[in-house]
């Protein structure tokens, strides 16, 4: 099954059956966190069966689906301080279900609730939301306008792992389960102990639900974790590893300062893993100065040591390994502005068509204007050059390309960039501009789809942005010819340019956007298991629309432009537009509206302005940022969350985020 693969991939890169899993061991929390026994086992009033017991559960992970299939309503809650492993038990807890389930019941999937308002969308809505970003097969509709992620999630054959309810906004926690306690669906539910227990405080325990909480490690499972995670050496004579002489101090002076320091940093899983990856994985390193108490004279200084050393580590050199192809010195600062990025979209979820999301309105108008209008510049000083030297020669073309033909580029480049800049602008301020990756590709609409119903639909969406730029290109356009020839029927001129393209335009943009919304088909696309998958699909879709757009678009423009002109004939004046113009409108039109429909219109074409060009030509980000993010995935650095990355934890997300915030501000 693809969610089975998928999560067992996350398991391996994490590390967690090398050597072995660490124990984490849990047992029932305080019982006025807990709903009443009676409530958790559907026991009725007139029953004279007593509930078995909520507060005797205890247990380790070998034993977490046990126990929830014991709970007949279905709900059960795991508390836990950062790093305590909540993340570890729900991928067992995942994988162990599917082991044992039958066909007939609920698919376990594992969700971040970080990015859930409950106020803007229900549970079901939100999690319907979730499933067609990490599936985008389910995306495809099945009866009407219900695609099959609803339908999945109306029929309770999803049962969701709702993971990290701490990471839900301060304000929203409280109306979020009030959201819980309105639905009967089975889940589990994962969170730091303070900020569920605040919310129970204020609203209620959630209906029904088993709550455990999860235990601190001990000295004992780090003597029998960390020495078989390191290698044997030679010390005094005997084989041992670097950890053997720390671990008997941690055992014979428990009081001594430093001991007590490490023993509290060491009792959670996350720090345990970041201790391993420093001095385990790395030759040369003792981590006999964790004990120092000069260097680290409380528990915080040794966790923001480990914070610190990790990323180094892990992108260091290693005899016999993989070689870093980054420079390492420059890792930290772009893990840390994806760290801030996230921390101003206020998610955990680290997407790459949103990578561009949080840069300023202005500066988003800049690049894209100054890109479309390269582009839609170059299109046309080629174009005309072409036809130059097909009509008049080559020395005419050579004349062109290089006299007039420069000046006329300045002009259509300074026009498109400024009307491709304002349409932008004005999609980013209306919210139109944060795209999400496309869920479709070019192919046969099947189903019991209403094919006119989608092209007026699209036609009206194209009809509007393509007279919007008609209408922009004509005024810049005119303002420009009255600049240089500093005469005022050039602003007329440019009225009448700007109502004609807006008819052509708008009907060549309507026209070709409603015929892709007809060949557009969410059916039978493969299983998306990773964010570059989505990608390269949506690269596959963009180019394939593209392909039909473009000529489409100049099709519409050559001869519907001819047609509007005999229409306007002597109304708006003498108007000019032979077969040659045609031609020419058509073939720059197709490469203009081409581009202007990828970069505005895209969650790729944003993905490629910004993450691709933008942010690496300022630095914030290498220039193979796809390379970047998998590489770090495999490092550890990162992890996977369907189609989107998540740092390896909220901890080090928020250390690098706070780093970076106090780099820049230095």
């Amino acid at each position: 099954m693809e969610v089975g693969s998928r999560w067992r991939r996350e398991e391996e890169n994490r590390q967690i059956h090398d050597p072995f899993p660490l124990p984490v061991r849990w047992h029932s929390a305080r019982e006025d966190v807990a709903d009443h026994d009676e409530n958790v086992y559907r026991v009725l009033p007139d029953s004279t069966s007593p509930a078995p017991g909520v507060a005797e559960l205890r247990g380790s992970l070998a034993d977490v689906v046990d126990t929830y299939r014991s709970l007949p309503s279905g709900r059960m809650v795991v508390l836990g301080r950062a790093g305590s492993g909540k993340t570890v038990l729900t991928l067992r807890f995942l994988l162990d279900l599917l082991k044992i389930r039958r066909r007939a019941d609920p698919v376990p999937v594992i969700v971040g609730l970080g990015s859930w308002d409950p106020g803007a969308a229900s549970l079901r809505d939100w999690l319907t939301d979730q499933l067609e970003r990490d599936h985008p097969e389910f995306a495809a509709t099945s009866y009407g306008s219900t695609t099959l992620a609803a339908a999945l999630v109306e029929a309770g054959l999803v049962l969701p792992v709702l993971d990290g309810f701490d990471e839900i906004a301060d304000g929203l926690r409280r109306p979020a389960l009030r959201a819980l306690n309105a639905t009967t669906l089975p889940l589990l539910l994962t969170s730091r102990p303070d900020e569920y227990v605040a919310a129970v405080e204020d609203v209620d325990v959630l209906t029904s639900a088993a709550v455990v909480e999860l235990c601190d490690l001990t000295v004992s499972d780090l003597a029998a974790y960390l020495p078989r995670t390191a290698r044997k050496r030679r010390f005094g004579g005997k084989a041992a590893t670097v950890w053997d002489p720390v671990l008997a101090e941690l055992t014979e002076h428990p009081e001594r300062p430093g001991c007590a320091n490490l023993v509290l940093v060491l009792a959670t899983p996350l720090m345990v893993g970041l201790a391993r990856a420093v001095y385990s994985d790395q030759p040369g390193r003792d981590p006999a100065e964790l004990l120092d108490t000069e260097r680290f004279g409380t528990p915080e200084a040794i966790e923001t040591h480990l914070f610190d050393t990790f990323v180094p580590t892990a992108y260091q050199d290693r005899p016999g390994g993989e070689q870093s192809r980054w420079d390492v010195r420059r890792v930290p600062y772009w893990l840390g502005y994806l760290a801030k990025h996230l921390d101003r979209l206020g998610s955990r979820d680290l997407a790459w068509w949103q990578l561009g999301n949080t840069l300023g309105a202005s500066i988003r108008m800049l690049v894209v204007g100054v890109l479309a209008g390269a582009g839609v510049g170059l299109a046309e000083w080629l174009v005309m050059g072409l036809v130059s030297g097909v009509l008049l020669g080559p020395e005419a073309a050579k004349e062109y390309l290089f006299g007039l033909g420069l000046v006329d580029t300045a002009h259509v480049t300074l026009a498109a960039g400024l009307a491709f800049a304002l349409a932008h602008g004005l999609a980013f301020v209306s919210g139109t501009a944060a795209l999400e990756p496309s869920r479709s590709r070019i192919g046969v609409r099947k189903g019991r789809t209403n094919r006119f119903r989608v092209f007026v639909s699209r036609f009206r969406v194209g009809l509007l942005a393509g007279a919007l730029f008609g209408v922009l290109i004509g005024i810049v356009w005119g303002i420009i010819r009255w600049l240089v020839s500093g005469k005022a029927e050039a602003l007329l001129g440019g009225l009448i340019d700007a109502f004609l393209c807006s008819v052509v335009f708008g009907l060549g943009a309507g026209v070709s956007y409603g015929v892709i919304g007809m060949l557009e088909t969410s059916r039978d696309i493969r299983s998306i298991s990773s964010p570059a998958d989505l990608l390269r699909l949506n690269r596959r879709t963009v180019l394939a629309q593209l392909c039909l757009f473009g000529p489409m678009f100049g099709l519409v423009v050559a001869f519907g432009g001819a047609l509007v002109v005999a229409v306007f004939q002597g109304i708006l004046g003498p108007l000019s537009y032979g077969v040659l113009g045609g031609f020419l409108w058509g073939s720059i039109g197709m490469v203009g509206g081409g581009l202007g429909y990828v970069l505005c219109m895209t969650a790729w074409g944003q993905w490629v302005v910004f993450a691709r060009i933008y942010l690496p030509l300022t630095g914030r980000l290498p220039w193979k940022v796809p390379a970047f993010l998998d590489d770090a995935y495999r490092r550890g650095v990162l992890r996977q969350a369907g189609t989107v990355y998540q740092f390896r934890h909220a901890r080090l997300h928020d250390h690098l985020s706070r780093v970076f915030e106090e780099r820049d501000n230095a």
